[in-house]
């Protein structure tokens, strides 16, 4: 018999035997989980029916009538405003229809009360008070040039969006992320368009290599410095890079180009905006959000969901579905959810205990959000792609839901970019620790598939630098003419290659990289705010960089593109873990075996080994990729596809079989055997 059918817990149970001293918790979430379905669906229907809040609250044409409902439980009146009455408190929804008890209303009008383009809001009134309100479910909502007010407004065009790729499936490959934020795509300094990064950004990302956009920003925000961080309107598309039309023609296009396209779900919290926002939405803070002090996310400025409401639930997972059915989208990257799974947010926890995931910090409603949200994802899409970024490692995290996990596919590796901040920000070349860097590299859950980075966004963001940055600083600006031997420029192009190589080819089960930083960016984001007299400048790419032949960029952009083209090429990512074969702490000298290549890396800033020998199977050997050859910027001092024999030597008395190599200073290579 089936043990997993059994009991669901086992696979889980039997994929971490320190688990077993947490079984009676494991259990316990495992049954919250089961009964908040059971209750939302009441043993009635499916939770992919359930999940259709989107379809019923809102704003909708049938029956040749508009139909209008909100959940608004405090609320005393309601009324429609908008351009179709002066905006003027005419219009008014009738609770009776439907539940007063449980704070239902319900507003119709005729078919030619409204129409596509008209702006609209509600007039919500509360014991003691009433304000503008914008529908929690609104699918449009855009911001008036001149006044910066925000409202919701009527979409419905005559000629909707028309799928050419109607039955994309991403294919059964590891993951070559690229993040994108499509506001800051175009090199103009002003908000781009979902047009031109359709046209202009897409072929890049195709050229590269990558397979998988995940891009930032869509939920619409009121304040675009907070980098979509902060939702008000979850439903809603952001208008300030386009229309829903032009969305769904760059994921349509995308997936031409057989890219599949995620978005970063925001579901860890909310903006506090009242106006714009959910909070205090019928004139209560605990509508959406949890009573008194919990209710807020102080260190963010935002307020904090009760996932174990009803309601919420029925609208947060209503929001999962809406996106994968309207855009198709291919998936979420949910953020923050080390600050959903604790009571603490993870604010200055270090996790370094298994009893600080089972303890009373942690939010068992958010888990059971999270695990519902995962089974209803991909009871939609089979192939659809979620991943979690949490730092906290709580296990189960990445675990299938049939194996008694929360079932995300993929975890964030986000102690990698630390990792190499760390090294650059306070350790001399000199003093790299070879063993260290590969145990941080592929220290991970074995049950579990992450992704891994030496750098995103978050490195990227004014206040924190990118690897390029922290290698090269203000040289970068003078000194990257293919004709300039700089020397700290040099050294930042050959450690950028390395560090990024390194953590590819030792990745758990897929790759990101942030828009840009592929071909080194120089410089850092920083989205128009008072402080820098509301400026555009950073907030966009310089591809003419990597466009000009007489710049260095293009040789970080011609390694990045290969180095997936190697990886792609040899299956590396979905190859088994790397095998340590080497490393030695002075020479700077790591060597590891992976998809039966041999991956051989020199950090040694001043020391190219000669006559560099190492253990390895008999045989024939092809160097078959170099970091220091010429279209990277190298100084080839490698013969390209050289050929390398072993050697049969006695040391203390036994016989081994090694590889002689020239190894350069700050150079990897790469080895395949020769049948």
């Amino acid at each position: 018999m089936n043990r997993q059918s059994d009991d669901p817990l086992q696979l889980l149970l039997e994929s971490d035997s320190l688990l077993r001293q947490y079984e009676t918790a494991l259990r316990e979430r495992l049954r919250h989980s089961m009964e908040t379905e059971k209750r939302l669906t009441q043993g009635k229907t499916s939770l992919a029916d359930f999940a259709s809040g989107h379809e019923y609250f809102g704003l909708h044409f049938q029956n040749n009538e508009w139909v209008f409902r909100e959940w608004a439980p405090n609320a005393t009146e309601i009324y429609l405003i908008g351009d179709m009455n002066g905006w003027q408190p005419k219009k008014k929804f009738a609770p009776a229809r439907i539940n007063k008890a449980e704070g239902l209303w319900e507003l119709r009008l005729s078919a030619d009360s409204l129409k596509h383009g008209d702006h609209y809001k509600l007039l919500v009134c509360w014991p003691g008070g009433r304000g503008e309100r914008i529908p929690a479910y609104a699918r449009r909502v855009i911001q008036d040039r001149e006044t910066k007010i925000f409202s919701a407004q009527v979409w419905v065009p005559e000629s909707p969006y028309v799928w050419k790729c109607r039955d994309f499936r991403r294919a059964s490959e590891p993951l070559f992320v690229y993040e994108a934020h499509a506001g800051m795509a175009q090199e103009e300094g002003k908000i781009g368009s979902y047009q031109e990064f359709t046209r202009h950004i897409l072929p890049r990302i195709v050229k590269a290599g990558y397979n998988t956009v995940q891009l930032m920003a869509i939920q619409e925000h009121p304040y675009y410095g907070s980098f979509g961080y902060h939702v008000a309107n979850f439903f809603a598309a952001s208008s300030r890079f386009g229309t829903p039309y032009h969305l769904k023609e760059l994921i349509d296009t995308a997936h031409e180009y057989g890219i599949a396209v995620i978005i970063d779900m925001v579901h860890s919290h909310a903006v506090s905006n009242e106006t714009e926002g959910l909070s205090r939405f019928d004139g209560t803070l605990y509508q959406y959000f949890h009573e008194g002090e919990r209710g807020f996310h102080r260190a963010w400025d935002s307020r904090c969901f009760d996932y174990g409401k009803y309601q919420v639930l029925h609208f947060l997972l209503s929001d999962c579905r809406y996106w994968l059915d309207e855009y198709r989208v291919d998936g979420f990257r949910f953020d923050g959810v080390t600050s959903m799974l604790y009571l603490h947010h993870g604010l200055g926890e270090a996790f370094r205990s298994y009893d600080q995931y089972f303890d009373d910090s942690v939010d068992k409603d958010a888990l059971t959000y999270l695990t519902l949200a995962n089974k209803l994802i991909h009871g939609l899409r089979p192939d659809a792609i979620t991943i979690a970024e949490d730092i906290s490692g709580m296990p189960g995290l990445a675990f299938p839901n049939a194996g008694g996990g929360v079932g995300f596919d993929y975890r964030f590796a986000m102690g990698i970019p630390d990792l190499w901040t760390r090294l650059l920000k306070g350790v001399p070349d000199e003093d790299w620790s070879m063993g260290h860097i590969f145990h941080d590299l592929t220290d991970r859950r074995k049950d579990e598939k992450t992704i891994s980075y030496a750098e995103s966004h978050d490195q990227a963001i004014v206040g924190d630098k990118t690897i390029i940055s922290w290698l090269i600083d203000a040289d970068i600006y003078d000194h990257m003419s293919r004709n300039d031997d700089n020397l700290k420029v040099s050294r930042g192009i050959a450690l950028h290659k390395l560090i990024r190589f390194i953590t590819l080819t030792t990745a758990g089960h897929g790759y990101l990289n942030f828009m840009g930083n592929e071909f080194g960016h120089p410089e850092w984001i920083d989205f128009p705010r008072e402080g820098n007299g509301w400026s555009y400048h950073y907030a966009r790419r310089q591809w003419h960089l990597v466009d000009d032949p007489n710049l260095k960029y293009q040789f970080l952009a011609c390694f990045d593109r290969d180095m997936i083209r190697l990886a792609k090429q040899f299956g590396l990512i979905q190859s088994p873990a790397p095998r340590l074969l080497y490393e030695h702490f002075a020479d700077k000298v790591i060597i590891f075996e992976r998809a039966s290549l041999l991956f051989v890396f020199n950090f040694h800033p001043t020391m190219s080994h000669t006559d560099y020998r190492f253990e390895a199977l008999p045989g024939k050997y092809r160097m078959i990729f170099d970091s220091d050859a010429e279209q990277y910027g190298g100084n080839k001092r490698l013969v390209q596809n050289q050929e390398h024999l072993t050697l049969s030597e006695t040391l203390w008395g036994q016989k081994r079989n090694v590889l002689s190599l020239y190894l350069p200073t700050r150079t990897a290579m790469v080895l395949g055997s020769e049948k």
